[in-house]
This record gives structure tokens, C-alpha cells and sequence, in this order.
């Protein structure tokens, strides 16, 4: 069975945070960019005990971070994987935004499905599927209502954090990318969620 990340995961988790914040393009992007793991890592940390989650999940939730510190140091539109991926590929954007919004599907369907079935909320799996899915597209969409906010707040100094690079359809796609990507965790990752749900102490 996959160990679950401890305190050496979760202290290179800080340093790469650290890091990241070191020199980074432009702070207020960096601070936007990495609020998310600023929030997620100690809420992790305070619920190891009473509500520990599956292996999976801590190992999928420290890569999203780590995507999440990637984009707030250089910007989305200036990630060097991006602009790699955009040279091999001969996409005419740095397409290292699309990875983050299809994590941001990626990750939290599997951890909506872990806290709807191990809640009790619902006993059936596809109704488990289709509400991980809602979830989904609740938190992207409103991850998108937060760019707007921040654009009409910050104008011009907000286009580090929206990254559109000029895309009139970048919110649609955005929340295509989070779609698929929950789409695909669930169809993929499904069955092993389920042997470690059942491989977790009674809490």
C-alpha cells in the first residue's frame, strides 16, 4: 500500500513554498497564486489525526501545491514547463495555465468523492461521481468570479494572476480543462480510492 506523506513530505512542501516566495515575479501574483496551499496545508495538518485522508490523496494534493508554488513564482504565462511543452507541441500560448485549471479538477473531485462516501453524505458511487463533478465545477467557476474580482479590483495589475495571454475564451477553457481533468480522476482513480478508503483505521 502507498505510504502516506508525513513530516518530510509536508517539509519539503514548505521549503518549496519558501522558495518559490524568494524572488518571485511579482509578489502580489505569487501571494494570489499560492493562497490556496496557505490555506489547505494547515487545515491537513490539523485534521491528520481525526480525519486522516487516503495516501492518494495527500500525494495528489502536495503536486497540485507544488503546480500551484510553480505558477505564483514565475506567473502562469512565464512557467519554462509551459514554454517547453509550448515549443514541443507548437501550441501559440505557454500552456502552463491549462495544467493548473486541470489539476484544479484533477484534485478536489477525488477529495469531494472521499468526503461525500466516507461522510456517509451518499452511499452510491455514480451519484457519488456526479456530485464530485458539481463540486468541480462550484469551485472553478467561483475560482473564476475571484480572476474577474480581481481584475476590476487590480486592472491592470491583475493580468500576472489571470494569465490570458490574449485568449477571449481563456474562462471557458479554464473551466473545460477543471472538467476534464475531474472527469478523468474519477475514471481512472476511482477503484483505488476505494481499496484505501477501506485500507483506513475506523476513525
Amino acid at each position: 500500500m502507498t505510504r502516506t506523506p508525513g513530516v518530510p513530505a509536508l517539509l519539503l512542501l514548505l521549503i518549496a513554498l519558501a522558495l518559490s516566495g524568494w524572488q518571485p515575479y511579482d509578489r502580489a501574483t505569487w501571494l494570489m497564486e499560492v493562497a490556496p496551499v496557505l490555506v489547505v496545508l494547515p487545515i491537513l495538518v490539523a485534521t491528520r489525526r481525526s480525519f486522516p485522508l487516503t495516501p492518494l490523496l495527500y500525494w495528489l494534493i502536495a503536486l497540485h501545491c507544488l503546480i500551484l508554488m510553480a505558477g505564483g513564482a514565475y506567473s502562469y504565462a512565464r512557467v519554462p514547463l509551459g514554454f517547453w511543452l509550448q515549443d514541443a507541441f507548437h501550441f501559440g500560448r505557454n500552456p502552463y495555465d491549462k495544467i493548473g485549471h486541470f489539476a484544479q479538477g484533477f484534485v478536489p473531485a477525488l477529495v469531494a468523492r472521499e468526503i461525500l462516501l466516507r461522510g456517509g453524505h451518499v452511499t452510491g458511487r455514480k451519484m457519488a461521481a456526479f456530485l464530485s463533478l458539481c463540486v468541480v465545477m462550484f469551485v472553478s467557476a467561483n475560482y473564476e468570479l475571484i480572476e474577474w474580482g480581481a481584475a476590476e479590483t487590480l486592472g491592470q495589475g491583475a493580468d500576472e494572476f489571470l494569465g490570458t495571454q490574449g485568449d477571449p475564451w481563456d474562462t471557458q477553457s479554464d473551466m473545460l480543462m477543471a472538467l476534464v481533468g475531474g472527469t478523468l480522476a474519477l475514471a481512472s482513480l476511482s477503484r483505488l480510492q476505494d481499496r484505501q478508503i477501506r485500507g483506513l483505521a475506523p476513525r
